[in-house]
């Protein structure tokens, strides 16, 4: 084997260290797990100390080396893929502020953005003006510099986190491009940062441009290791820092979706389902196209927070039993609550879950919903509920997607943890009534990054070639006619019809308690 290339793969629950060889394969890992203990004062607050982060990158470096220090000295570059919409906040000392704030934090900022008259105009008659609005509440740069004003004050750098790792490692204040995925003054279709004279961005994410890093297109070299970083990571200093994209742009990439008529479905934290397109185009309206780890392509996407997170909600409340069983038999929890499901039925007799424990620009007032119980229900009823609920989520999303591309999702390529269960995968392919395949790797987003810095160190010419020759496939999901003609009727007739009967109930939850913050 000549050369290795090490992926940092920082999510929402964990740290990865993944060192992918040119044929794409995983040679050799270690995944870290951080507590979910938040340093939050209040309901709905996420923020995480970066030391979590630094502790586990350490770890997991380490480890790996334990495990095969030869081949760690193959490591010919460094990528670097994270959760999105992060933020970190720096001095000029580059030592942080405060606790980097996470993505699935629920606070809100007030609206304070002094838009020009020609846009506040124009926002009305498109009917973008709540989006506008909402979205200003959510930037956690508005809210530390309403409500810390002495840290912002102070903040030398306002980063996320993918940033924030390649400062860590490099000592530069640079990020991809295809990382710019949040609430930030970026123009996602120059995929360049807003220009106040022609940009209304900026207006509504006040974060002045100096406080911004510079950007860079993916498979390009950030910088080289730093002395400082080398000993935290044990990588060898000068190792090139090649720049990469977000971990759903990244998990689109490896499993070789590169059209629009090939959709990636991520079965993670946040599940979300994404096409890649020459063309920039809104599946939601107001809500841009992301910049892809192709330089130049676009990643129109639809996200459910809190997807598969889900599934880990509901085995930390529900599934102790089935986690001490699956302890003992040395397996997954999951693994018996799939045995279990053999035991259910398609449909779940009726009970149906709308998977929004955590609500988007789109639906700021959602909440999560399960109806339909019986007598007959039980906890695999339950799991079976959340898995079909996300399923029906993902195929709202892919009719959007189709809505605006004009062209049919042939096929579903899908990654994450959540891809690992045959049930899971198999549902989907019903619910959504089309081909599903499964990746080889559930690293899906690792491999996305190895793939962009195979490209950067020059190994492949092109994407194209690096995808030919490092993404394959483990199972193919054929849907069955029957359950699809079940849950088509389920997803028509109840759960599109879900949100808009509990709209007004979901309103009148959060005016009384005032949770989630609005």
């Amino acid at each position: 084997m000549s050369d290795v290339i090490l992926t940092i793969d920082c999510g929402t629950q964990s740290l990865r260290a993944l060192l992918f060889d040119p044929d794409g394969r995983l040679v050799e890992m270690h995944k870290e797990e951080y507590p979910q203990t938040y340093t939050s004062p209040k309901p709905g607050w996420a923020e995480q100390n970066v030391e979590v982060y630094i502790k586990a990158l350490s770890k997991a470096c380490s480890t790996v080396k334990e495990k095969n220090s030869a081949l760690w000295k193959k490591i010919t570059a460094v990528t670097v893929t994270t959760q999105r919409d992060t933020c970190v906040f720096l001095d000029k000392d580059g030592s942080p502020l405060k606790p980097a704030i996470l993505w699935l934090d629920q606070r809100m900022a007030e609206f304070d953005s002094r838009l020009p008259l020609h846009y506040k105009i124009g926002f009305k008659i498109v009917g973008m003006d709540k989006a506008a609005m909402i979205s200003a509440k959510k930037c956690k740069a508005n809210w530390v510099r309403q409500n810390e004003p002495e840290i912002w004050q102070k903040t030398h750098k306002f980063l996320l986190l993918s940033g924030w790792f390649h400062y860590l490692l490099s000592g530069k204040f640079i990020d991809s491009v295809a990382n710019q995925i949040g609430h930030i003054p970026f123009n996602y279709k120059k995929l360049t940062w807003a220009d106040p004279k022609h940009d209304y961005q900026p207006y509504l994410f006040q974060i002045e441009k100096d406080k911004l890093p510079d950007l860079v297109q993916p498979a390009t070299v950030i910088g080289t290791l730093t002395k400082k970083a080398s000993q935290l990571t044990q990588i060898a200093e000068g190792t090139p820092v090649i720049a990469a994209g977000s971990d759903k742009g990244c998990e689109t990439i490896a499993l070789g979706c590169l059209t629009e008529s090939v959709a990636c479905a991520s079965l993670g934290t946040t599940t979300t389902m994404q096409i890649t397109s020459r063309k920039y185009l809104e599946p939601l309206k107001f809500m841009p196209s992301y910049p892809a780890v192709i330089p130049y392509r676009f990643n129109p996407e639809v996200e459910i927070f809190r997807g598969f997170w889900m599934v880990s909600w509901f085995k930390k409340e529900f599934g102790s039993y089935e986690s001490q069983i699956a302890q003992e038999k040395g397996i997954t929890a999951e693994d018996v609550f799939d045995e279990l499901l053999k035991i259910t039925k398609p449909g779940s007799l009726g009970l149906m879950l709308q998977p929004y424990w955590g609500a988007g620009l789109k639906m700021p007032e959602a909440r999560g919903a399960i109806v339909g119980f019986g007598d007959v229900h039980n906890r695999a009823y339950l799991y079976r509920a959340i898995i079909e609920g996300l399923s029906y989520a993902l195929k709202d999303a892919a009719e959007k997607i189709e809505k605006v591309s004009h062209t049919s999702i042939e096929k579903v390529m899908v990654t994450g943890g959540g891809s690992k269960s045959d049930f899971v995968c198999q549902t989907l392919a019903d619910v959504l009534n089309k081909e599903t395949v499964r990746g080889e790797t559930y690293e899906g987003s690792g491999l996305g990054a190895a793939i962009v810095g195979f490209v950067g160190i020059k190994y492949y010419s092109s994407f194209e070639d690096a995808v030919q020759k490092m993404v394959r496939y483990s199972k193919q999901f054929i849907p069955n006619k029957e359950r699809a003609k079940l849950y088509s009727q389920l997803y028509e007739h109840v759960y599109k019809k879900m949100y808009a009967r509990l709209c007004p109930l979901y309103r009148s939850m959060q005016k009384i308690t005032g949770y989630p913050e609005c």
